[in-house]
């Protein structure tokens, strides 16, 4: 049995849907309300209690990072009561799922012994050499807009043979492409991350008796994260529960924010149509926020439609109003924002407990120099991935072309990697001779080189390269994995290449190489080839952040990288029309929807503190614009928040600049004016109300102040009627006793 404790430490909700009756179960968790935890619990609970072997349970996460966490905790609950292990458990991701049962299956799937994984960029490189093959014109396809259709079709479940009826010219040329692509792929055996699902959902509609095999198999299958599910993964997961339905599906229609990668969030209406005696379980007690922040956020999320609907509260404490700030401009609010992180870290709190969100990713330039010229260490969330590394990519390609002579995504991105003086005339041959004779493109160099086909200087270095993959072929037979890696490395010339290089970024690419080979040294594979395993496991980690493990610094991070985290102290940034919610979104629809969705995440990461800022002019494209705040700042109610500034257009509801002669500036306490005559070259030296002198202008009131330091601004009422607002570091004014 379960152990009871466990039971008792969780919350009714919880336990309702740890303990829930096998059968369609939709658990419906907001923001910090212990999903994970009820995940690993009912699935400790079907073991244990109604003793369903690990075996016949499906685990579905979003993240080979949720998958490892999950299965360690699950680890760690069985340990401690039963003899179980996690070993015949199928946790994975769709995509870790959808590859092992083509492994398994690889003839029934119509795919060839060692098929391989392409990646994001192997992909666009492929659909750039289809696009060679066709004579068109990469301007008018572009790659990454024939690579976004393709996915994007594949996730929808459809075949380039569904769709030339009913479509403008470019989108059937598009779908020719789409065929070619295809073609190509199964002359190369290879998939694409799209495929793997895809030809899993076929294998499964084609073979009835494999179907029910799994189906059997599969007594319970539990998904994480629902909301992000897209048509193919919601379709194959029907198809794998059969009639019984014994799917346990935990997610939150408000925090569905991938719509633009495809996710549904009509998923979860779509999954109660479907099942209509499905039990729906709220989990509405949040244990990370305060009060105010979970009020503020349901006030936001009420205002989008067709949601199943829940309110999160917390036994927790009220908690601190939050801060809005209004600043003059983007350098306004990233000093507004830095001189903030100091003051909480002076009082104590890490900075890895401090995150800056924000919608854009262009948004970080100005923070990260702010935060620079005042040496606070922080860190951009999210950057480049380790199996992304272009040196980390070069050595998988090398190990690829070495074990898989026939991989012409990998000939393609190595042949010159480093410089070995093959020109683009000469690849040119190899390609089109390749294309002639239907051979992969290393046995065509072969081929050119012992029919001296090519010139003397283009045959010696053609020469070179198939010589150095043959060496490593045969040098490689017999050596384990982690070995065969750090020759490549070696060999390939790569190692000797960036430690001839003395700048930092080259000691960076070494230090990459020496950790590629740690990690094949220490990679299990489940099952079957290590080599197959490892570069599917590449491929597979390749679309998530690897980042290392958090140092003391402050979190930098777009909307969408921040769920899922948890901060004492968040900074939302960049609250203005047009930037978010996003100039696409400004319609309405479900993309404000998601904006909106997109907004109460960033809000629901903090833990404690929560502040606002928007800038009333930005520049963009080289261009000073004046911004409207945000609607999202308006939808808040104003008795939980506390302007830090000047009071602005949001609070009244308006949709107008702040301070626009109707918009009257909060009066606050300030130092007292300094004697007559005195210059005014700090904010600190006036007051609203005070009379200044400008050289220009003559003698005006000032009626408000905007900003600090060198960016501060005031607005003056001169004495001919007229307001005007001034920077301060300019404008050369003396106080008037």
């Amino acid at each position: 049995m379960i152990d009871m404790a466990v039971l008792q430490e969780i919350n009714e909700q919880q336990r309702q849907a740890v303990t829930a009756p096998a059968g369609p179960v939709l658990v419906l968790a907001g923001a910090g309300s212990g999903k994970t935890r009820v995940l690993v619990q009912r699935l400790v609970y079907l073991v244990l209690t109604e003793q369903i072997a690990p075996s016949a349970i499906l685990a579905v996460t979003f993240t080979n990072k949720a998958a490892a966490e999950m299965r360690e905790r699950i680890e760690n609950q069985l340990s401690k009561t039963s003899h179980h292990g996690t070993s015949d458990l199928w946790l994975g991701t769709f995509h870790g799922i959808a590859h092992r049962l083509l492994r398994r299956h690889t003839a029934e799937a119509g795919l060839g012994a060692g098929f391989q994984i392409l990646d994001s960029d192997d992909q666009a490189r492929l659909i750039r050499r289809v696009l060679r093959n066709l004579e068109l014109d990469e301007r008018r396809y572009p790659p990454k807009d024939l690579q976004h259709f393709i996915n994007r079709h594949k996730d929808e479940g459809r075949r380039p043979g569904t769709l030339n009826d009913g479509i403008d010219p470019w989108q059937l040329q598009a779908s020719r492409i789409y065929t070619a692509y295809e073609n190509t792929c199964r002359t190369l055996n290879v998939v694409d991350f799209a495929e793997l699902l895809l030809r899993t959902y076929e294998l499964f509609q084609k073979n009835s008796a494999l179907l029910e095999h799994y189906r059997e198999r599969f007594q319970h299958i539990l998904v994480d994260e629902f909301q992000d599910t897209n048509a193919l993964q919601y379709n194959m997961l029907q198809l794998l529960a059969g009639p019984r339905g014994r799917l346990f599906l935990v997610g939150d229609d408000d925090q569905s924010i991938y719509g633009w990668r495809g996710a549904r969030v009509e998923n979860l209406q779509r999954f109660r149509q479907d099942y209509p005696r499905a039990e729906l379980i709220r989990l509405e007690q949040n244990y990370r926020s305060t009060a105010t922040i979970l009020q503020a956020a349901n006030a936001l999320i009420r205002r989008n439609s067709g949601r199943l609907g829940k309110e999160l509260w917390t036994s927790g404490p009220q908690g601190g109003a939050i801060r809005v700030y209004q600043a003059y401009n983007e350098r306004d609010e990233a000093a507004f924002v830095v001189a903030e992180l100091q003051r909480l870290y002076t009082q104590g709190l890490p900075r890895r407990q401090m995150a800056v969100l924000y919608r854009s990713n262009a948004q970080s330039r100005l923070l990260e120099e702010r935060l620079l010229e005042h040496n606070v260490p922080y860190r951009v969330y999210g950057g480049m991935r380790f199996f992304e590394r272009t040196e980390v990519k070069d050595a998988l390609a090398y190990l690829r072309l070495a074990t898989y002579a026939a991989d012409d995504a990998s000939f393609e991105r190595i042949v010159n990697v480093p410089p070995r003086g093959i020109g683009n005339q000469t690849l040119e041959l190899i390609r089109a001779t390749a294309r002639t004779t239907a051979q992969p493109l290393l046995a065509t160099c072969r081929r050119l080189v012992e029919e001296h086909a090519l010139s003397p200087r283009a045959a010696a270095a053609v020469g070179q390269f198939v010589s150095l993959l043959d060496t490593m072929r045969q040098r490689h037979a017999d050596l384990d994995l982690g070995d065969r890696m750090a020759l490549v490395i070696r060999d390939s010339g790569l190692e000797a290449h960036y430690a001839a290089q003395s700048d930092e970024r080259a000691a960076t690419r070494l230090e990459n190489l020496g950790e590629l080979v740690n990690a094949t040294r220490t990679y299990c594979p489940p099952e079957g080839d290590p080599l197959d395993h490892f570069l599917a496991h590449a491929a597979l980690e390749a679309g998530e952040g690897q980042g290392d493990a958090w140092e003391d610094c402050v979190q930098l991070m777009t909307l969408h990288a921040a769920k899922g985290l948890e901060f004492h102290a968040v900074f939302l940034v960049g609250l203005e029309e047009g930037l978010f919610p996003h100039q696409r979104a400004m319609e309405g629809g479900e993309m404000l929807e998601e904006e909106r969705r997109l907004c109460y995440v960033g809000m629901t990461r903090a833990q404690c503190q929560l502040t606002l800022a928007y800038a009333e002019q930005r520049r963009i494209n080289g261009l000073e614009r004046i911004m409207t705040p945000s609607r999202f700042l308006g939808e808040l109610p104003e008795q939980l928040l506390e302007p830090v500034r000047a009071a602005a257009s949001w609070q009244r509801g308006a949709r107008t600049r702040p301070n626009q002669g109707q918009q009257q500036s909060t009066p606050r306490a300030m130092p007292p004016a300094r004697s007559s005559g005195s210059p005014a070259s700090a904010k600190g030296s006036l007051r609203l109300g005070g009379q200044v002198r400008h050289p220009v202008f003559g003698e005006g009131t000032v009626t408000s102040i905007e900003g600090h330091g060198p960016d501060a601004r005031i607005r003056v009422r001169f004495h001919q009627d007229k307001e005007r607002w001034l920077l301060l570091r300019l404008a050369k004014l003396t106080t008037v006793a």
